[in-house]
């Protein structure tokens, strides 16, 4: 559906200007373009498209305006037209010729003359007239042949016997005006320069579009703000790509399916709440088929583990994101039996590789059981899983005492969004049928079976397997068929929503040798759900899936089977599949359910045909072969075809021998299988109905060769054409949808792009590009919601397609809505933040686009030599199916692409995938047969059709080859100018470089530039008579695409292939002048890529000019050659190469270092050579490179001349040569600067001086962290809640300290045991220092949260006025928030003293410090070729070496300021005042402090690690001071080493893991280049503390004292000062700085210093103008530990610092003592006193009473082994039980990191102890003895001691709150209370899984340390000394018969009370009818006698 509008002409105009004129329909308006100094007629001519989704109102209006242009002003309106739109919907097509009405609504005489037509969506509209087809003749004759032919409606299918052939020249309208409605068509390699797109041809007019600069003018005079300009792509820097040709794809290797190194690691660090009674407990870790087991703590429900397990795999990507990580609970499992599973937890690999940092740190799996669907859950696991792949690094957040873990449900190992009560659910795959299989057996073995047999049957026996979430289900198998039908369903019972992203359906080929798979398919969930309120459950179908894999002949061992599994992308068609799934949440209180997890497989009912998975429809394919080029030579000697299947369709070697084609008869309505074979094209009768007969393949044909790599076919005039019927479901509706949101996608990448490519060629006004892109954007979005809405009807759809069109929609209008908000908070500063929030954009879309239920399968392109396949091409159907409504059409319909031929499978891999197998332009088209009217529409015009003899006067009859009667010729320049950044492909380092350009069936080459990496070839290749087929207009949008391949020429051998880049020509018709804007054309970028990655740049143009009737000698003139010394060879001609000027370059040589060997010899007198664009400059010869490896000369120059554009830079190349014997020398590695940008130096601007120098500053001394203000909280009185704030200064602070030892008048202070300097260590400096970065880190994430949150609120209001009234009334409430959130840290923070700390830096120093390259850089010197096989070889593997210089280049010649300052020294260039780089003796000092988290090292999981450190011939290996058992070894040593530089300055420390037997193997290790580090102006060599003192854990280590430090850097850097003043005050520069003036030595004594005042100055020394640079602070580094063998994946971390001390300066103190705090004794003595309330187990023998015979058992975690019982309290009867039992636990505990150290054997065959850290818990229970059966356990409490609830007063006060509802009950410190005595609750669980209190207990907890200890000695139970008196314990606990008559008065008067009552009421009654019975007969005589 259309409305086309024709614009002819407008007359009647008054004077003469530029005029434009502007058309809008339906709010999308299109521009002409500008027809310069018209008089008074404009004749436009051109025509315009609207599609349109929806049909026209009769009352809509089409209005069109036209304007006087101007470039500068606003556009002046002369007046508009409008029109409603009746008559036009009626009639279809109307002209018009009226006049204009101007703003007063009066007419003017200006008129305008337009034709209006619409095609309705049936395509109904009348036949065009011949009128129509000539048009003016005027313009025909041009040769213009803009036809506003619109094909739609050409071959609609009631023409009037029109016999037309869509040949000729219907181009579509006016190329869709693309340019003037803004939008550009980009491409990943930029194809070529901006320019207007075809405007008028006979005038070259200026294009309406305006540059940065008019804009902003424009702007200002109309009153815009430049912040709301916003470009659309017309002035994009790329080129517009039209509309007959699309995008060739550039990548060429397939990624998928390469295996890659994975390390998967897990530590259990413990488990809780496990449910149970004293269970055993281990944890078992599978990854995939790998199992790994904890160790097993003994009767415990809440073991800690803490051990780490580390899995490598060496797989595809595929195969590992779907490995399963399994973690479950076993209980009591030992080596006899397997032990039963307490609770188990499954995720995929994949799902923590997607959250962020690729890991899940300290959180809580939860377990639950499989078996048990009813039971809730079972425990909760801690634990931390990461997945590294190569290259990834893994920040572990900085570990150091965690207290904040104990949430559990706050940090459960769930990704986000995932609830955390997740519900069992069934998920039913049903399996239907499947067609197309092929063959999976020999046909040998079945003509055996007919010849025995006499049945020929289908040779394949499928079934399907299904595999998710770690479980496999299967079908039945059918036997032989080719279209199996199962009918049946496969049920997975699993949590939802299932943590398992993929579920894999695979058919299989069951066979008793040789069971392999047919195709895999993957169903991912996050595809078939919503996970919104919203949303939807998976759900899927019924809805067939195509699957492929390799080639469908069948061979016994397949070299593509891989394929088949799933890997890599399939090659072939192999089956389609029938299936559906849905999900059912289960109730699992319903008792009817089955409750186990089993697979289970049923029968289920078939699905009706057509309602849900479409209506069988006939579709049509046709291709056409335009050009078939760069064949391979391995294969050019024999004849080639190319073969187009579809399915199983065209087909012809290898696909079924019948396919059976389910369609419905016209007539009969059942599924009558109707098979029809596919015969070749020689066959040319059709079928009955005068139908076609498919023809599939080209003729083969002999190849022609091009050059000597390269082959071409020669397809000239004559096109090859194939078409094939095939019958598929009608499902399209589906791909138009993705098709739409593909398009959006595209246009979205593309404007990114364009951004992207603006700032990085530093293009003015990105911001604004960026704004254009998200006003396309939202207009893409809504228009998509508005053209989906109608599809919301369409009959055959699944459930799952109507949930997606809704959740799409719903996505699409809200991504709308937020890209217009987005585009309104884009300005300058914000755009890199809002271009990360657009990529987000484009990633949604892209998931959103993609359709989980396939349709019609793809398309494969086979070349074919000798009937056997040799590569391939896919294409997607969606691509180029064709729609009525443009937008949805595929992007390939009905266009020519460029494809490249690749090599099936594994095959396609490294290089032999690079290598181009064919190049092909193609042309496809795939629609519908009954819309197959203008499916030759987009073909280039000029040709005729050939027809096979049936369908010769059939007008609808494809063709089967095209034969071109218009040809034009042209001459192609191609001006190579330089290449740059290039892959090495020799052993040197280097390449011989050149590079062959090809076009259409023509090659050349350049010259070959020996030895370099950057050639400038500075060449032009002209390529003669090149004949291009089709009309001349249409060559000039579309000329084909170039290819330039860049190799390396070997002198033996062939060349190797270096990389492929792709570009478009600029097109000059014979008829157009040869002038600007568009020639000479402009060099630029194109991007080299080899296989997938990028190899370089080249720089080049590239003109194609028509050779008009004249001959070549209209063409510009070529100038010869301008050097004669090139001889033929022709430079690339002035206007098109860079303009230069003269640049020097100016080169530090300092030094080369770590120099490798080259071919075994050692490199002894190195040189280094420079080259920059053929100039250079050799350094001094390094005499003896042992003894000295500086150079002697420092600083030498060279003069080159440079093109003044910066971006067009050549790379400046650094060589390292061995100069040998007899003027020998050989390469040992090269480095290419490939940007000069960071080492040109620009004068400064006398007049933007950015240091303000007048006037004193005074620089605010503030602590730079804002955390510390937290801890100057004092608390006034205990009472009083006030808290007020007071900043203390750090004198004050010192004072106070001094006041408080002084004693004097220190009693105001209430705070808490300040402790003094003599306990303070530099442990606790560190750990101080952890908390605060600890702290600052949670403050970041804090802060970018609430940015975050910000910004949706932004973005949520569609304006910013709501946004900031919400704002306003969000504040009050946030500040209330942050009030609460930190009033309960000040009770904590209030005692904390000050301490000083370092910096902790969570990665290495030089990170933070920009490698210490401030003015001594490094360059690594790499080797050159690497092998084949490993091509993705890490850049270290091939590092030979290093270099350090520098290099500064600036414009010549350089203002005399800077060579007249004091102390110039004209040797040193531009590097003054750099240090001598003679050797230095210095005194290295290494600090380890700790490693963490290595990597296991032996079999237990675990390692022995000691340290190894090497700098230059010093070794030390730290042997004997291993650490038993640790993966997170504290070592806290330093090394003193004294070295030499420059011969000795890579330091490496390296971790090693001891081993008893065999040689001790490498964990990993670190280098630290010290020389950078001695030299650098950030002084690394000793870092800054942040506070000065004499004495104490805080010693200032710098033999320097700050003040001298001071003075020399103000020295060195020509910088006024320091000027100490009175009071405290310094001045430096200008800047004014205050301090404490006082210190005090270790006897108290108070001294006058300066000393802290220079520290301050120290500590800011980055605000100092011009000198200043940031001081590296006292500081702890965390270096990543690596692996040689396991390059790029990180093996632990160190965290370690060194200081470096030159040997000729005073030596400096002795080192700190940083080693390891040696863990504290004490011991914990627990009195038991009474239990209460304890439940009663036992019913005694005699009298059937409850009671129980208590005790009480306790342990400390960790120390099972010494368990303590009390004795036994007997026969309690009220659960009452007196024990005054004492346990005495001694213990040796860690202060500082809150655990307890335990030092034992792992087991007996263990050769020294290992050392756990646990936390110090006491665990009590609660047991009843018995004496015969084991005793049960009824409660237990664990106390973490160092935070646990304060014991209750009595024991009713004592409740289950005191277990549960930890969070607001005052917790309190054993090590601080020191005494506690109290009731503490026994809990258990019962039946239903609930707490419940089982007793309650009296301790009391009494801590001493073991000094104190051995001071008040106490016994154990009630022994002396200090014993406890016997408890007094009531008699009933006596046995009963030494109390017979208690035990009888409890047996009558308790126990047996009714029973007795009853028995005597029951004697009594009896007796008295004893009595009535004996005494009635003798009474009764005695009344009847009457006695």
């Amino acid at each position: 559906m259309a409305l086309l509008l024709q614009l002819r002409t407008v007359t009647g105009l008054r004077g003469k200007a530029d005029r434009i004129a502007k058309a809008v329909f339906r709010g999308l308006s299109f521009y002409t373009r500008v027809l310069e100094n018209c008089e008074d007629e404009a004749r436009f001519d051109e025509t315009f498209r609207w599609p349109v989704a929806s049909n026209i109102d009769g009352n809509e209006i089409l209005e069109i305006q036209v304007f006087n242009y101007s470039k500068v002003f606003t556009n002046r309106l002369i007046g508009t037209f409008q029109m409603v739109l009746q008559k036009v919907v009626e009639e279809g097509q109307v002209e018009v010729t009226d006049t204009l009405i101007d703003d007063n609504n009066s007419a003017i005489q200006t008129s305008i003359s337009i034709e209006i037509r619409y095609q309705a969506l049936d395509g109904t509209v009348g036949a065009w007239n011949d009128k129509e087809f000539l048009e003016t003749p005027s313009v025909h004759s041009e040769g213009d042949g803009r036809y506003p032919l619109e094909t739609d409606s050409l071959l609609s299918s009631h023409q009037q016997g029109l016999d037309i052939s869509p040949g000729k020249s219907n181009q579509q309208s006016a190329e869709r005006s693309f340019r003037r409605a803004g939008k550009g068509v980009f491409s990943a390699m930029k194809l070529g320069k901006t320019r207007p797109s075809r405007d008028d041809h006979r005038k070259q007019d200026e294009p309406a579009v305006l540059e940065a600069e008019d804009l902003d003018r424009k702007a200002l005079l109309q009153g815009l703000e430049p912040d709301t300009i916003s470009l659309a792509s017309v002035t994009a820097v790329t080129t517009n790509v039209s509309n007959k040709r699309s995008k060739p794809d550039i990548k060429m290797e397939p990624s998928a399916g390469r295996p890659m190194d994975y390390q998967i690691s897990i530590t259990i660090i413990e488990a809780r709440q496990l449910v149970g009674l004293n269970m055993d407990p281990m944890v078992c870790v599978e990854v995939g088929e790998e199992k790994k087991y904890t160790s097993m703590k003994e009767s415990t429900n809440c073991p800690y583990y803490n051990e780490y397990f580390v899995f490598d795999f060496h797989v595809p990507p595929d195969v590992m994101f779907d490995k399963i990580i399994k973690l479950s609970v076993i209980h009591s499992k030992n080596l006899l039996r397997s032990g039963t599973l307490v609770g188990s937890f499954k995720m995929d690999v994949g799902t923590v590789y997607t959250q962020p940092e690729h890991q899940f740190y300290h959180k809580w799996a939860i377990l639950s059981d499989p078996e048990d669907l009813t039971a809730g859950l079972k425990g909760y696991l801690k634990c931390d899983i990461a997945v590294v792949g190569k290259g990834d690094n893994i920040k572990t957040p900085h570990k150091a005492n965690e207290t904040e873990d104990d949430d559990i449900e706050g940090n459960l190992l769930l990704p986000d969004g995932v609830p955390p009560e997740r519900q069992w659910a069934r998920f039913y795959i049903k399996i239907y049928r499947a067609e197309g299989l092929p063959r999976m057996n020999t046909s040998i073995m079945a003509n055996v079976k007919k010849a025995l047999i006499g049945e020929n049957k289908d040779l394949v026996d499928p079934y399907v397997q299904v595999f998710f979430a770690g479980q496999k289900g299967k079908t039945s198998i059918q036997k032989s068929t080719y279209e199996p039908l199962w009918n049946e369903q496969i049920i997975f019972t699993e949590m939802f929503p299932p943590l398992c992203k993929r579920i894999k359906i695979q058919i299989r080929d069951s066979d008793k040798v040789n069971d392999v798979a047919i195709g895999t398919h993957f169903i991912d969930l996050r595809k078939i759900s919503n996970e919104g309120d919203k949303g939807f459950l998976p759900t899927f179908g019924p809805a067939w899936v195509n699957m492929y894999g390799s080639t469908r002949n069948y061979t016994l061992m397949d070299e593509h089977q891989e394929l088949n599994e799933g890997l890599g992308e399939g090659v072939s068609f192999r089956a389609r599949l029938l299936m559906s799934l849905a999900v059912e949440i289960l109730d699992t209180t319903n008792p009817e359910i089955n409750s186990s997890t089993e697979v289970q497989v049923e029968q289920a009912t078939s699905v009706a045909d057509q309602n849900c998975t479409g209506k069988m429809e006939e579709f049509f394919l046709f291709g056409a072969f335009l050009e078939a080029t760069m064949i391979d030579r391995k294969i050019g000697d024999k004849p080639i075809n190319f073969e187009v299947t579809i399915g199983n369709y065209g087909n012809q070697i290898d696909g079924m021998s019948k396919p059976i084609l389910r369609r419905k008869k016209e007539g009969g309505d059942g599924n009558e299988e109707e098979s029809e074979l596919l015969q070749n094209s020689s066959e040319d009768e059709g079928d009955e109905d005068g139908e076609m007969v498919s023809v599939s393949s080209s003729q083969p044909m002999k190849p022609l060769v091009t050059d000597r790599n390269y082959f071409h076919l020669p397809y000239f005039e004559k096109k090859p054409c194939i078409y094939i019927k095939s019958w598929w479901q009608d499902q399209r509706r589906r791909l138009y949808n993705a098709n739409i949101m593909d398009k959006i996608a595209d246009k979205l990448e593309e404007g990114l792009n364009d951004v992207q490519e603006m700032i990085k060629t530093e293009k003015p006004h990105p911001e604004r590009r960026l704004r254009g892109v998200l006003e396309e954007l939202s207009s893409g979005c809504l228009h998509f919601v508005t053209l989906a809405d109608k599809d919301q009807h369409h009959s055959s759809r699944t459930r799952l397609d109507r949930e997606r069109l809704k959740s799409c929609m719903r996505e699409l209008e809200n991504m709308g809505q937020q890209a217009t908000t987005l585009r309104s908070q884009v300005k300058k500063n914000t755009m890199k933040d809002k271009l990360k929030l657009v990529q987000n954009f484009l990633q949604k879309l892209r998931f959103l686009a993609d359709e989980p239920q396939h349709t019609i399968p793809d398309i494969f392109i086979w070349m074919m030599s000798n009937n056997k396949r040799i590569a391939y091409a896919r294409v997607p159907s969606k691509d180029i199916l064709y729609s009525i409504v443009d937008e949805e059409m595929g992007k390939d319909c009905a266009k020519v692409k460029t494809i490249f031929l690749k090599l099936p499978g594994k095959r396609g891999f490294g290089p032999a995938g690079w290598t181009v197998q064919a190049k092909m332009e193609i042309y496809l088209w795939l629609g519908l047969n009954k819309q197959r009217k203008d499916f030759l529409s987009g073909l280039p015009c000029g040709f005729e059709e050939k027809k096979t003899s049936r369908g010769q006067n059939l007008p609808s009859f494809p063709p089967i080859s095209l034969l071109y009667t218009k040809k034009q010729v042209f001459q192609l320049r191609a001006h190579m100018y330089q290449a740059r950044s290039l892959f090495a492909a020799d052993s040197s380092g280097l390449s011989d470089p050149f590079a062959r350009v090809f076009f259409i069936s023509q090659s050349q080459c350049t010259e070959v530039l020996n030895e370099t990496l950057c050639p400038t070839w500075d060449q032009l290749l002209v390529f003669d008579n090149v004949e291009l087929y089709g009309e001349a207009h249409e060559m000039r949008d579309d000329p084909p695409i170039i290819v330039i391949e860049i190799y390396d020429q070997d002198t033996v051998g062939k060349a190797d292939f270096m990389g492929r880049t792709f570009a478009k020509p600029v097109v000059k018709m014979s008829d157009e002048q040869y002038c600007p804007p568009r020639f000479p054309p402009q060099l630029e970028y194109y991007q080299i890529y080899r296989g997938n990655s990028t190899a370089g740049d080249l720089l080049a143009a590239f003109e194609l000019l028509q050779i008009g009737p004249g001959g070549k000698s209209d063409l510009p003139p070529i100038d010869g050659p301008t050097d004669m010394d090139r001889g033929p060879i022709l430079p690339v001609p002035l206007g098109i190469r860079p303009v230069l000027s003269k640049y020097r370059v100016e080169v530090l040589f300092w030094g080369l270092r770590d120099l490798k060997r080259v071919n075994l010899a050692q490199v002894d007198r190195p040189r280094v050579d420079i080259e920059c664009a053929g100039k250079g400059v050799q350094s001094a010869l390094i005499q003896n490179y042992k003894k000295n490896p500086n150079f002697s000369t420092l600083v030498k120059w060279f003069e080159v001349d440079l093109p003044e554009n910066e971006l067009l830079h050549p790379p400046l190349n650094i060589r390292v040569v061995d100069c040998r014997a007899f003027g020998r020398y050989t390469l040992v590695g090269s480095h290419a600067v490939s940007s000069l940008r960071k080492f040109i130096y620009r004068p400064p601007d006398k007049k933007a001086q950015h240091w303000n120098m007048t006037g004193e500053i005074v620089v605010n001394m503030e602590p730079e962290v804002p955390i510390k203000k937290m801890e100057t909280m004092v608390k006034l009185e205990a009472n009083s809640d006030a808290v007020v704030k007071v900043d203390v200064s750090e004198e004050e602070k010192e004072r106070k300290k001094k006041k408080k030892k002084g004693g004097g008048g220190a009693g105001e202070e209430v705070e808490e045991e300040e402790p003094d300097d003599s306990m303070l260590d530099w442990w606790s400096k560190y750990f101080a220092s952890i908390e605060t970065m600890k702290e600052q880190l949670r403050q970041q994430e804090a802060a970018a949260a609430e940015a975050e949150e910000k910004e949706e609120m932004e973005m949520a209001e569609g304006s910013k006025a709501q946004a900031k009234n919400k704002e306003k009334s969000k504040a009050p409430k946030d500040d209330k928030k942050k009030k609460q959130q930190s009033a309960p840290e000040l009770p904590e923070k209030k005692n904390k003293p000050r301490i000083d700390e370092l910096k902790v830096f969570n990665k290495e120093l030089e990170t933070e410090f920009d490698n210490f390259e401030d003015w001594l850089h490094t360059f690594n010197l790499l080797r050159g070729k690497i092998g084949d096989n490993d091509d993705n070889a890490t850049e270290e593997e091939r590092i030979v070496g290093r270099f350090k210089g520098s290099i500064c280049v600036y414009k010549m010649p350089l203002p005399d300021d800077i060579t007249k300052e004091a102390g110039y020294d004209p040797n040193f260039g531009m590097f003054q005042g750099i240090p001598s780089n003679d050797p230095i003796n210095v005194l290295v000092r290494v600090y380890v402090v700790r490693a963490t988290d290595l990597h296991p090292a032996d079999i237990n999981g675990k390692a022995d690690p000691y340290i190894a450190i090497k700098l230059g011939k010093t070794d030390i290996k730290d042997k004997e001071n291993y650490i038993s058992k640790q993966l997170n070894p504290v070592f806290g040593k330093s090394f003193d080493i004294e070295a030499t530089f420059p011969m000795e300055s890579m330091l490496t420390v390296a971790v090693y893991d001891w081993d008893l037997v065999g040689t001790d193997d490498l964990i990993g290790e670190t280098k630290i280049d010290l020389e950078n580090r001695y030299y650098s102006k950030h002084r690394a060599t000793c870092g800054v503390s942040q506070t000065y003192s004499i004495h104490g854990y805080n010693t200032w280590r710098d033999p320097m004292k700050p003040s001298q430090i001071l003075s020399k850097l103000c020295k060195d850097g020509k910088v006024d000062g320091p000027h100490y003043g009175p009071g405290g005050r310094v001045k430096v520069a200008n800047r004014v700085f205050t301090g404490p003036t006082e210190i005090e030595d270790e006897n108290g004594q108070k001294k006058q210093t300066d000393e802290h005042l220079a520290l301050a100055v120290l500590r800011h020394w980055e605000d100092i103008p011009w000198a200043g640079c940031k001081l590296v602070p006292e500081h702890v580094e965390t270096r990543p530990l690596l692996n040689p063998d396991k390059p790029g994946i990180e093996q632990g971390r160190l965290e370690m610092w060194v200081d470096m001390f030159p040997m000729d300066m005073p030596a400096p103190g002795p080192a700190i003592d940083i080693s390891p705090r040696k863990p504290k004794k004490y011991e914990l003595r627990v009195i038991v006193w009474n239990t209460d309330e304890v439940v009663l187990e036992d019913d005694d023998y005699f009298t059937g009473e409850k009671s129980s015979d208590i005790f009480v058992r306790g342990w400390l975690k960790g120390q099972q082994e010494d368990k303590q019982d009390t004795d036994v309290h007997y026969h309690s009867l009220t659960g009452e039980g007196n024990f005054n039992w004492r346990y005495i636990f001694p213990f040796d505990y860690l202060m500082a990191e809150e655990k307890i150290v335990i030092s034992k054997k792992e087991s007996m065959f263990s050769w020294d102890e290992t050392e756990y850290k646990i936390p110090a818990r006491l665990t009590l229970q609660v047991w009843d003895a018995d004496h015969f059966s084991a005793d049960d356990f009824l409660g237990a409490i664990e106390l973490d001691l160092n935070r646990f609830p304060r014991g209750a007063k009595t024991s009713k006060q004592c409740s289950l709150e005191m277990v549960t509802n930890e969070a607001e009950l005052p917790m309190i410190s054993i090590f601080k209370q020191k005494r506690v005595k109290g009731w503490w609750p026994f809990v258990a669980r019962d039946e239903n899984d609930e707490l419940e209190v089982t007793g309650k207990v009296e301790a009391e907890l009494h801590l001493l340390t073991a000094e104190e200890a051995e001071k008040s000695p106490a016994g154990l139970a009630r022994n002396e000394p200090d014993p406890l008196e016997k408890p007094n314990r009531p008699d009933t606990s006596f046995i009963w018969f030494l109390n017979p008559l208690k035990s009888i008065k409890y047996l009558i008067c308790t126990r047996y009370k009714w029973l007795i009552i009853k028995i005597v009421l029951a004697l009594l009654l009896l007796v008295m009818v004893a009595l009535f019975l004996y005494s009635m007969p003798g009474y009764m005589v005695k009344k009847l006698l009457g006695a």
